[in-house]
């Protein structure tokens, strides 16, 4: 019987690593509902694919319904959400896939836990600053509608807070910003940490859609 259990690679992550021809990471957005997270993400992961990246989106929303169903919207379960993700984005990490990840995740302690879950040096925080306004303006699932009528408890940016990154490696305001521009601050972002293929073409602009979500 095992005293304990470690990770063990037949493969060391680095011969992935430059397998791939990039480093990897994780870009974690967070923001209000409606600010732009998984809008960015799905955007940022098509520029990727065509600049010959390795790349995964994991959506919170959907990861609610799979992987932390079991969780709730108390501060505690918030934070465990957020680890729980981090520590999948750090195995996306480890095998040596750029992990866009999007989660409100409204807390400092609950994002702190997810870069505490991830490699050193591989966690970039993208605060998506859009205002509550433009956030409400969209509500394409209909949710601040919901919160404000009471139908549901503990919505952020409605009866419950969000606490601002306080040094995020980014911010995009995506009521003032194109999803083009923000991707391709992105993309600079990313080049700094030696996350894009080399040979990868500078000053690229994918069609992308509208901010929806």
């Amino acid at each position: 019987m095992l005293d304990s259990l470690e990770r063990t690679h037949a493969v060391e992550s680095s011969l992935k690593w430059a397998a791939n021809g990039h480093l990897p990471c994780v870009v974690w957005f967070t923001g209000l509902s409606g600010a732009g997270k998984t809008t960015l993400a799905n955007a940022l992961d098509q520029a990727l694919f065509k600049m010959g990246a390795k790349s995964t989106v994991l959506d919170g929303d959907i990861l609610r319904r799979d992987l932390t169903a079991d969780l709730g919207f108390s501060d505690v379960d918030r934070i465990r959400n957020a680890q729980r993700v981090g520590q999948v984005a750090s195995l996306m990490a480890e095998a040596g896939l750029i992990s866009l990840v999007a989660l409100v995740s409204p807390l400092e302690a609950a994002r702190l836990a997810a870069r505490q879950a991830v490699p050193a040096g591989l966690f970039l925080e993208v605060y998506v600053n859009t205002t509550l306004a433009v956030c409400e303006q969209r509500d394409v699932k209909g949710l601040y509608k919901q919160a404000r009528k009471g139908g549901l408890a503990g919505f952020t940016g409605v009866d419950a807070p969000y606490e601002p990154p306080l040094d995020p490696d980014l911010r995009l305001d995506t009521g003032q910003m194109s999803v083009a521009d923000c991707v391709n601050a992105l993309l600079m972002l990313l080049a700094t940490r030696g996350a894009l293929p080399k040979a990868a073409a500078t000053g690229l602009h994918v069609p992308v859609p509208a901010f929806t979500a």
